[in-house]
């Protein structure tokens, strides 16, 4: 018998329908039985997705209107005081979103992806109580379906070990608490059949882990494992190995450990424990992560490697990790060059190619359309490493004749010409660089894109934009101003359709958080930028004002981390491409008269690799292109680069090593202790701390913003500050941004006038 698994499956819709019927339900425009219909008739056609694959491991409780953190947030009971009068979706939302009285909880990366997690906040006073009628209710559909799933929960270890100590306390010491209440929720489960397979994820397992969290995976999965014979327990992990974890789980009673072979490479080193334990192994050998073809030579000889010391009866094939991290179907991609789309594979995709690898491996009986689908799985590999679509012979020569690769000028010396050439003096005002996008300039675009107006009608919309938007800031009075990015769909596209070697979807969206989605480019080859990207749109913007204007500009590591990149060389070789197109573009743009630039580097952090053996080399290459990037840059020519939700503690030589004129930073949700460790090495460049939260609606006031940047400055001098919200506001409504930006600027007046 065939045994195949998937880890999970994206939730958000094939057509982003879970993102249409909540942000419908957010503005007021529907009732939240609206949200709930649409949430059960997705989770059916997803589960029977799955099915009609013949994938025998299908997950429920994979699903959630929002984050599954927050989910086991809720499951667990463990509410912060702020929203406990509030209940049911109202709860949910708010401490997702934040409300009128209450801000948002914390929010930050999924380890290195680009999706988003509900930061849970911990004290010593935090109690749980389960509250398990999602995980139930969600079963029972499936049953219903003829679905015999298995359930997804976020690990104790790592729920605890991901979450926001709010006191200083630890958060382990609510260890058995946490366990308690998971065993209670086991015994619940016991009920629901003869057998129920519970899946707990464990992916901080794969982290450098202290031996004091070491310690405790043998008592909670020895406590989990012996709550109900009935319940069989697989624990996986996934981005990376977990060896030590793993030496440590085969000695207690669980049925399976599920690992991922595509990014944990190092997992092999574990499958003499897995062998003498007689533990089931969940083999991770489709990518969860990227969008290529599997080639299935290659997956049956990785996994007829692992069964040189697991046994193929004691093996299940799986996805890496969750599909969440990749696009729903190829389906809808009509625009696609062929050539490029026969080397892909989507989440539905992926579902056939588990089938397939494991038919093969299993020595199962392949049917007609089977053996021709493998045949063709052969011959687009195949054709994909010699198309003359890969390779720019004259971009290779040019970055291999490179002699200028960084700024030569110091940091001391242009931040003494740039201030006198800027004539700013302290605590000035500016935006990370996008404003709303509204439905109007969204329309305009798709418009233009297919040919339903002419470009002069397109760019006059463009250009009323950006008018209106620098007369805004000019008239509440922002020192430096943007052009707001009208003419961009998205921060890392709009520059990858500018650029060869990418290729664009038109229904490739993946989650990021909550109903915010992203349609990463694909960079199937060789970069290489023809002609300016942004300079005319700056230009005009820079007309249109006395005052500053930033040129703005996505990053090469940023635009590497935010795309699925060609796997067929390495990642920093794509960066290297990258960052000489963005040099490029900041040449032509202070040659054009723009001195003030800002290159985003918002997903710099989230690259990193989760083990430190890996980090100095990524670390090494990710700032050699980032100053690659900006090495064409005159010493009045102020560099400004963003980055979001980052501990910078381990990192904060890498950034001062990035050598940029000025840092923003998001901190609006974690509070200011991320600015403390700028000032313990004395960081000698400029920082604009975010003093506002844009991922939530809410409108901070002028007095909590005059208190956050007093309280800014109990760390970091004025002369070191510069005041703007913690990211860009294109996913805000223009009513909300205008009240925030007016209420910083008057904080920042306020401020001032108190220090005269």
């Amino acid at each position: 018998m065939q045994k195949n698994y998937v880890i999970g499956f994206p939730r958000i819709g094939e057509k982003r329908e879970l993102k249409k019927v909540l942000e419908k339900y957010w503005a007021n425009q529907s009732d939240f039985s609206e949200v709930e219909y649409l949430a059960s008739q997705l989770r059916k056609r997803h589960w029977n997705y799955q099915k009609d694959a013949k994938v025998d491991f299908i997950s429920s409780n994979d699903f959630s209107y929002y984050d599954n953190m927050l989910d086991t947030s809720i499951l667990l009971g463990a509410i912060p005081k702020r929203f406990e009068n509030l209940k049911n979706e109202e709860l949910y939302f708010a401490m997702a979103r934040g409300n009128e009285t209450c801000v948002a909880m914390e929010m930050t990366k999924w380890f290195n992806t680009n999706y988003h997690y509900i930061v849970p906040e911990i004290s010593k006073e935090t109690t749980f109580k389960l509250n398990s009628k999602k995980i139930i209710e969600e079963y029972k559909e499936a049953r219903e379906l003829g679905i015999k799933t298995k359930i997804n929960l976020i690990g104790a270890i790592t729920y605890l070990g991901l979450s926001k100590s709010v006191d200083n306390s630890d958060v382990y010491l609510h260890i058995n608490s946490v366990v308690n209440t998971y065993k209670d929720l086991l015994l619940e489960i016991s009920k629901l059949d003869e057998q129920v397979i519970v899946q707990f994820d464990e992916p901080l397992f794969v982290k450098d882990l202290d031996s004091k969290v070491l310690s405790l995976i043998k008592p909670v999965y020895d406590a989990l494992a012996n709550t109900a014979s009935n319940i069989k327990i697989v624990v996986t992990t996934y981005f990376e190995h977990s060896n030590e974890a793993t030496k440590i789980l085969v000695n207690t009673p669980i049925w399976a450990l599920g690992l991922d072979f595509i990014y944990g490479a190092k997992n092999f080193e574990s499958l003499e424990y897995i062998k003498n334990s007689n533990k089931i192994l969940i083999a991770g050998i489709i990518d969860g992560r990227n969008i290529w073809k599997s080639n299935f030579k290659d997956k049956l000889q990785l996994l007829e490697k692992i069964a040189l010391t697991i046994p193929k009866e004691q093996l299940i094939v799986s996805t890496s990790c969750s599909l969440l991290h990749v696009p729903f179907s190829l389906k809808y991609e009509d625009n696609l060059d062929k050539e490029i789309k026969s080397w892909l594979a989507f989440a539905c995709e992926k579902l056939n190619e588990l089938a397939l690898v494991g038919k093969q491996f299993f020595d199962l009986k392949l049917n007609l359309e089977e053996t021709s689908t493998i045949k063709r799985n052969f011959e687009d590999n195949n054709q994909r490493k010699t198309s003359p679509k890969i390779h720019n012979i004259q971009i290779q020569k040019e970055l291999k004749n490179l002699k200028i690769l960084e700024r030569t000028d110091k940091f001391e010396d242009r931040i003494k010409v740039q201030r006198e050439f800027f004539n700013y003096d302290y605590l000035t005002t500016t935006t990370i660089g996008s404003f709303p996008q509204t439905p109007e300039i969204r329309e305009n675009r798709k418009n233009f894109k297919a040919n339903l107006i002419s470009k002069d009608e397109y760019e006059k919309e463009i250009k009323k934009y950006i008018d209106d938007c620098i007369s805004f800031q000019e008239e509440i009075g922002l020192d430096v101003l943007v052009h707001g990015e009208p003419e961009r769909n998205d921060m890392v596209e709009y520059f990858g359709e500018m650029l060869d070697g990418f290729a664009f979807t038109q229904n490739a969206w993946v989650q990021s958080y909550g109903s915010r989605c992203v349609k990463p480019p694909l960079i199937y080859g060789d970069v290489n930028r023809e002609n300016p990207m942004t300079v005319e749109w700056i230009k005009y913007a820079q007309s249109k004002t006395s005052k500053v204007v930033k040129g703005m500009l996505t990053g090469p590591v940023t635009i590497l981390n935010w795309s699925f990149v060609r796997d067929d060389i390495s990642r920093s070789e794509v960066a290297h491409q990258i960052a000489l197109a963005i040099a490029k573009e900041v040449n032509d743009l202070q040659n054009a008269g723009i001195k003030m630039i800002q290159v985003d580097e918002a997903a710099f952090k989230e690259g990193y690799p989760l083990r430190i053996e890996n980090m100095k080399d990524y670390a090494q290459w990710a700032v050699e292109n980032f100053r690659l990037s900006v090495s064409t840059s005159k010493i009045d020519t102020q560099i400004h680069t963003h980055m979001c939700y980052s501990e910078f503690n381990d990192i904060i030589k890498t950034i001062e090593a990035m050598d940029a004129d000025v840092i923003s930073i998001e901190t609006a949700r974690s509070g200011n202790r991320l600015l403390r460790i700028f000032k313990e090495v004395a960081y000698k460049q400029e920082i604009g701390p975010g003093i506002y939260d844009i991922h939530s609606p809410r409108v901070p006031s002028i007095e909590e913003m005059v208190n956050q940047i007093k309280a800014l400055l109990e760390v970091l001098p004025k002369e070191q500050l510069w005041i703007n919200p913690d990211c860009g506001l294109k996913t805000r409504k223009w009513p909300e941004v205008k009240q925030s930006l007016k209420n910083m600027v008057e904080a920042v007046q306020i401020i001032k006038k108190g220090e005269k």
